[in-house]
């Protein structure tokens, strides 16, 4: 009898332990990664042009890691991107506005604060086809308004050997701190950490 009932508990633990494993959920998929982005568009205060001047920035950029290779980077990197920014500056004194698209080529994040180049493809501006640009992009916190900054104008000159100012390169993903405040408008930062490098 004593065996008996040994059996008749070790099946009801079985088959207890049998319907926990049916019940249980099956594992989670892994994560997709998370995709660096910025997208948004605003109206910059720059104090250094007239008080009327309109300068907007539009951003729509996301990463793509080690999507571009190029000579010495057959991979590519893992800063790669895709996407447009548009540069608009209207000056109302000379009757005049600039504008010039680009498309995206690098992309890095980190917290709130993006860096974004991009090689411009048209524009009315003379000299600025084929140049690339860079746009540092703060996603503003805790009430603070959004920032930008961009790689021309006085944030990027170098100097001649006579002292006399020239425009310097841009490298991709370079571009000054975010100096000039959003007063219109607004952007969105994603971060997400540098993509690992694939494997061979």
């Amino acid at each position: 009898m004593q065996n008996r009932t040994r059996t008749l508990a070790f099946a009801g633990s079985a088959a207890l332990v049998a319907t926990l494993v049916a019940a249980a959920p099956a594992p989670a998929a892994p994560a997709s990664p998370k995709v660096a982005s910025v997208h948004g568009g605003g109206t910059v205060h720059y104090p250094y042009v007239p008080a009327a001047d309109d300068i907007r920035f539009t951003v729509n950029a996301e990463s793509v890691p080690w999507s571009r290779p190029f000579p010495g980077a057959e991979r590519g990197l893992p800063t790669d991107a895709r996407g447009r920014v548009t540069v608009y500056h209207a000056r109302p004194e000379s009757n005049s506005t600039g504008v010039a698209e680009a498309e995206v080529d690098c992309l890095v994040t980190g917290g709130r604060t993006a860096t974004v180049t991009a090689v411009v493809k048209s524009s009315n501006v003379p000299g600025w086809e084929g140049k690339r640009i860079g746009l540092s992009i703060q996603d503003g916190e805790r009430g603070a308004p959004d920032r930008v900054g961009f790689s021309w104008d006085i944030a990027n000159l170098d100097m001649k050997p006579d002292g006399s100012p020239v425009e310097a390169t841009v490298g991709t993903c370079m571009a000054p701190a975010p100096f000039t405040e959003v007063t219109k408008g607004g952007y969105k930062v994603t971060p997400a950490p540098l993509a690992p490098q694939p494997k061979s």
